[in-house]
């Protein structure tokens, strides 16, 4: 065998995990334990980038994201997983499996393929919400609720579904404002003010020019006409952006939401193409820390069946 052959041979796996988040670590442990030869490739990214802690993942709430990422690295890393920090910038079918191209240079192959990309947030183009995302700017009551519990709420308001957003977010502070920014009075219909009435959520028309920050915390939310209305955490509701171009580069059927387009996938995650999985908020918005562990995890035992069965039928042929 030639240095060439042996190079090649050595770049083929099992399994390439696309994303280094809680869904591709997850998948890479089931892997590792499953004794299958495994690669991560992780361009560091995380969604969950901004936020100090991650609550509601029952022994892990109010762990920070940056030490729950590092403990699984090292879980995986005890099993023989290969981690690697680059990007997945290319991928296509071949023989027997897929081709990744790296954005280092590198190209491996693997029989299968789990893509957990995850996606990305646009938050809206106010001053101030970018610098406070994840801290008095947040999006989900789940995430956040209760550590700020009973404050003054504001939610910014960006589609006609900020309505329930506002409703939502009633279950954690009585003292809940909606300010309408990009969306006209005339866009709520009757039911919406019913609803926003009955859940006292005042209602404030007009566009949100930006933050008021003092001592390093929001007090205020000023409108384009120069008024401020006193507030002490702000909702917003990020445009949803999915990272599914590896996905959609081997003809991956997606499906449109209120929240993006999604791979359309079975019960163990895999897409329309037979062999590619995913987990984690590459497939949907909603996906959250434990439903991603929970992700991984189901694409990885599906994947290590489908490889002990091929290879059996695969032994009989022969």
């Amino acid at each position: 065998m030639t240095e060439a052959e042996k190079k090649q041979r050595n770049e083929a796996y099992d399994v390439v995990v696309v994303g280094g988040g809680a869904a591709g670590l997850s998948a890479a442990l089931v892997l590792g334990r499953a004794r299958r030869r495994a690669l991560v490739v992780d361009a560091g990214e995380p969604r969950n980038a901004p936020a100090a802690h991650m609550q509601g993942y029952l022994s892990r709430d109010g762990m920070p994201p940056a030490e729950f990422l590092a403990a699984g690295r090292e879980e995986v890393a005890s099993y023989g997983v290969e981690q690697v920090r680059d990007r997945a910038v290319a991928v296509a079918r071949g023989d027997g499996g897929f081709s990744v191209e790296l954005a280092g240079g590198r190209r491996v192959r693997a029989r299968r393929l789990i893509v957990t990309t995850g996606l990305k947030d646009e938050l809206p183009e106010i001053p101030g919400v970018a610098e406070r995302f994840g801290r008095d700017v947040v999006h989900c009551p789940f995430c956040h609720g209760w550590e700020v519990r009973d404050e003054r709420f504001g939610v910014v308001a960006s589609t006609p579904l900020s309505v329930h957003q506002a409703l939502m977010v009633t279950g954690w502070s009585d003292d809940v404002t909606l300010f309408l920014h990009s969306v006209a009075e005339s866009e709520l219909s009757d039911q919406d003010l019913r609803r926003l009435a009955a859940a006292g959520v005042k209602v404030v028309p007009g566009e949100v020019a930006g933050l008021v920050v003092e001592d390093d915390r929001i007090t205020g939310v000023r409108l384009a006409d120069g008024s401020v209305h006193e507030r002490s955490v702000v909702f917003v509701a990020p445009r949803a952006a999915p990272r599914t171009g590896l996905l959609e580069q081997l003809g991956a059927e997606l499906t449109e939401t209120p929240f993006g387009s999604y791979p359309v996938v079975d019960p163990a995650g895999q897409t329309s193409v037979p062999g590619v999985y995913t987990a984690g908020n590459a497939m949907g918005f909603g996906e959250q820390v434990v439903h991603a562990v929970s992700g991984g995890y189901r694409a990885a035992s599906a994947i290590v069946g489908d490889l002990i069965m091929s290879d059996v039928d695969a032994s009989l042929e022969g």
